[in-house]
């Protein structure tokens, strides 16, 4: 394992350190219990199957993981390669020591790095990048965020492939119970996605990208798009 600064952070908008602050050390322990066996089945009504399934055909040998959660995708998926290199992108220190601990089987390389902010890594320089559950926390609607899908594109090589996850609040269907969670989630300033609709997600992927799959499992839009060859 290394770790890797990159370059400096300069000032980051409060409400982008707000939304990655709650994921501190302990609250690490729980989230794949609270994540991928509650809210996600329960309140978002999409199995963790799902996300396991688009990692198994997506990552690839050299690997981008932006916003990396507990890293329960990467330990769970099949890549490859029997030894794949990982980069851990995150502006939260506490996600990317847990990670990089948690897949020490692997090669991996911490960044601290802002998501909306052009990536300190090479570009072209990788197979794959994934942003599972990201962007519904970052500040902003997608028209705006969708910054962080160009710097993605930017770094995997031609016809190189970026996908990932994100919880909506418009134009997918959205429980009671969902609308509910999610409404406390945007108060507490966890989640930013009260503008955060499918037609401005697939405008974001048709702008970035050559080509790319769209599809809605309850109200989580999963998403595989393809660089130019």
């Amino acid at each position: 394992m290394s770790i890797d600064h990159g370059h400096p952070l300069g000032t980051v908008d409060q409400d982008v350190l707000d939304g990655q602050s709650a994921y501190d050390k302990r609250a690490l322990t729980f989230y794949d219990l609270l994540v991928y066996r509650g809210s996600s089945p329960l309140f978002w009504r999409c199995s963790p199957r799902n996300f396991l399934r688009m990692y198994d055909t997506c990552v690839g040998a050299e690997h981008v993981e932006i916003g990396v959660g507990t890293g329960y995708l990467l330990d769970h998926c099949r890549f490859p390669v029997s030894d794949p290199r990982i980069t851990l992108v995150d502006l939260n220190p506490a996600t990317l020591d847990f990670t990089a601990k948690r897949l020490a089987k692997f090669r991996t390389t911490q960044v601290r790095a802002n998501a909306l902010e052009p990536l300190p890594l090479p570009k072209a320089s990788h197979d794959s990048v994934a942003l599972s559950f990201l962007l519904h926390c970052i500040p902003g609607s997608i028209r705006e965020k969708g910054v962080a899908l160009a710097h993605a594109a930017e770094v995997v090589r031609p016809g190189g492939v970026v996908f990932g996850s994100t919880i909506l609040s418009s134009g997918v269907p959205v429980t009671r119970a969902g609308r509910s969670l999610m409404a406390k989630l945007n108060a507490k300033g966890v989640f930013h996605n009260q503008q955060d609709s499918l037609d401005d997600l697939r405008d974001q992927l048709t702008k970035h990208f050559v080509s790319h799959d769209l599809v809605v499992r309850g109200c989580v839009g999963l998403f595989r798009a393809r660089t130019a060859r």
